[in-house]
């Protein structure tokens, strides 16, 4: 078998593989169909890249997105891979299907629109495959949380080709999504290969909302660098593209409803950034192959454990440290309850049980990561050191039960029909014109909770039980009894929960990502200067140059020749040709 590691070395820049990527790249040279679980981040497209470029055809890649495709398209052809994308919006199709045809690509990026249809499979008769991969694997089965009906239809195509190995990869699939995945795609069970979920260069913090626009102002003020900032609606999106604008930093929005023009525009200037923040929905982020992202925030609750592993996956592939910070409120909860009860029957006790999965999450006083990594069927240790409750331990439970009864007492009381602020100013005495008009001034709980203690524990209770189900929120905002509230006041389950200490605001300063220069070294400002400009000049991102990590290296190492910079990990046989000359120059200036 072929010895890939010459090939890793001299065309991608990497002194040796990482983590299982040998394992991938092996089992791939030697025929055998594959399904590797691999950490955004991991270097799973290393793991086709590299057999495209070392065995003789064409690796044929199955891509769900075209903006997707064309950023990986940009990092092939910068360390010198022969690529190609076929879409729907290249223009010069014929010219891709002329270099198919003479043998001249290493990698054909397509999505499952067109692979799965007969023509595309008439042509691919017509040259040398060497691989089929299936990218986003996790797509091709009903139980994973991104199904796309088209990667469903690929059977036929592999199987049309039964001597042309087949790579699935995904990062996010548990055990019953992975099962599908190799029954779908024809790779038996000895081909599964794992290596792990978790992201360590990833800090997880989860904090309820509270004024949740100027929490992500403040995590702005922290995190030097680029950043995604997830928000359930559209409108949203824009309502906080324009507040954190006014931070100073450069921000934009994305989502569907806008004009494809705007959104291409604001998509590429993001991808282009050292700095920006772009307010988006989910919709975007599995489209762009961006590894500097320095944070991402949920400016709500995701739909599920799968969906916020993959969307903070976001952050850090580049492997520098990164900021991963879920803002949440006992109403998210509330709604995508609601949401549950309007879809079919048989789908709503998975969606139950992938919202527990996240109260759980939110809940928790312990690890955040190790409940992240046991949903994937991990043991991670019970200390991970980089989530907001390993570095800050909350303290020991509060036993919060009377003051939930007395709430759910208030909402019955006033008609099951009023918000978490009217019951709060019921419970704690505050006389309004309100109060008074609807009579419950008169009432036994108006002003039964007196205590600051007890006071100050009301707005933790209420997130409390409409996590809990004890509570739900009605189409008008008010609360009334949820199945769960009958045992609370019947003595029956207890109401235990963590008050976190209120933060102080931090204005200044690097977070938990710092800088891309935290130790302040102008020859790597110098050096990110000229990436700066050598990317303009390309008409590329900045990373598709290099990435940080590589200038840091650089700046340390200050090599004086190319033989010394080749030698700098990420600096392959292309781009030394390509970009040595000019980085060594600003090497020397600085001397």
């Amino acid at each position: 078998m072929l010895d890939p590691l010459p090939t890793l070395q001299s065309t991608f820049g990497f002194p040796d593989f990482r983590g299982v990527q040998r394992s991938v790249v092996d089992r791939v040279l030697a025929g055998a169909n594959t399904l590797a679980v691999m950490p955004t981040g991991a270097g799973k497209s290393l793991c086709y890249q590299l057999p495209a470029v070392t065995l003789d055809g064409t690796c044929v890649v199955v891509s769900p997105l075209i903006a997707l495709m064309h950023d990986q398209l940009r990092a092939a052809e910068a360390i010198g891979i022969r690529a190609a994308t076929l879409t729907s919006v290249d223009t010069n199709q014929m010219d891709t299907i002329r270099r198919f045809r003479a043998g001249e690509l290493d990698l054909l990026y397509v999505a499952p629109e067109r692979a799965s249809g007969g023509g595309f499979r008439d042509m691919l008769g017509q040259a040398k495959l060497c691989l089929f991969a299936i990218d986003e694997a996790h797509c091709v089965s009903e139980w994973g949380h991104d199904f796309r009906p088209d990667y469903r239809l690929l059977r036929p195509l592999l199987d049309a080709f039964p001597d042309v190995p087949r790579l699935a990869l995904t990062a996010t699939a548990d055990a019953h999504t992975r099962a599908d995945i190799l029954d779908q795609l024809g790779i038996p069970r000895d081909g599964l290969i794992i290596a792990g979920f978790d992201r360590p260069n990833i800090r997880y913090l989860i904090s309820p909302k509270d004024n949740v626009a100027r929490q992500i102002a403040d995590l702005i003020a922290e995190q030097p660098g680029p950043g995604i900032v997830y928000a359930q609606t559209r409108a949203a999106t824009e309502k906080l593209a324009e507040q954190l604008g006014r931070t100073g930093r450069p921000t934009r929005a994305y989502h569907a409803g806008l004009e494809p023009h705007i959104r291409a525009r604001n998509q590429a200037d993001f991808v282009a950034s050292e700095d920006m923040v772009i307010c988006a929905t989910v919709a975007f982020g599995m489209g762009i192959d961006k590894p500097d992202v320095r944070f991402v925030a949920h400016a709500g609750l995701p739909k599920s454990i799968e969906g916020f592993y993959q969307e903070t996956g976001r952050a850090g592939r580049d492997g520098d440290p990164s900021v991963a910070h879920l803002f949440w409120g006992a109403d998210d909860f509330a709604k995508a309850r609601q949401r549950i009860g309007e879809v079919e029957p048989a789908r709503q006790s998975g969606e139950r049980t992938r919202l527990n999965a996240l109260g759980a999450l939110v809940e928790t006083a312990g690890c955040r990561r190790r409940i992240l990594l046991k949903h994937f069927g991990e043991e991670p240790p019970e200390n991970c050191g980089n989530c907001d409750n390993c570095l800050n331990p909350p303290g020991a439970l509060t036993n919060a039960t009377e003051v939930a009864r007395k709430f759910l007492s208030a909402v019955f009381r006033t008609g099951q029909s009023f918000g978490v602020g009217y019951i709060e100013s019921i419970l704690t005495g505050q006389s309004s014109e309100r109060s008074l008009m609807n009579g419950h001034e008169a009432l036994s709980v108006f002003g039964i909770v007196s205590d600051a203690e007890e006071a100050a524990l009301i707005k933790p209770v209420s997130r409390a039980l409409l996590l809990r189900d004890a509570l739900r929120a009605n189409d008008f905002g008010g609360l009334e009894f949820g199945p769960g509230a009958r045992a609370i006041l019947k003595g029956e389950a207890d109401v235990e929960l963590i008050v976190p200490p209120r933060r102080e605001r931090r204005r200044r300063g690097k977070g938990a990502a710092g800088g891309a220069n935290p130790i302040g070294d102008p020859l790597f400002e110098a050096l990110r200067t000229r990436r700066r400009e050598l990317a303009q000049e390309a008409q590329v991102p900045p990373y598709v140059i290099f990435h940080d990590s590589v200038l840091r290296e650089m700046a340390t190492m200050r090599p004086s020749n190319r033989d010394q910079l080749s030698h700098i990990t990420g600096v392959g046989t292309r781009k030394l040709e390509a970009y040595g000359d000019a980085f060594l120059q600003v090497i020397r200036e600085a001397a």
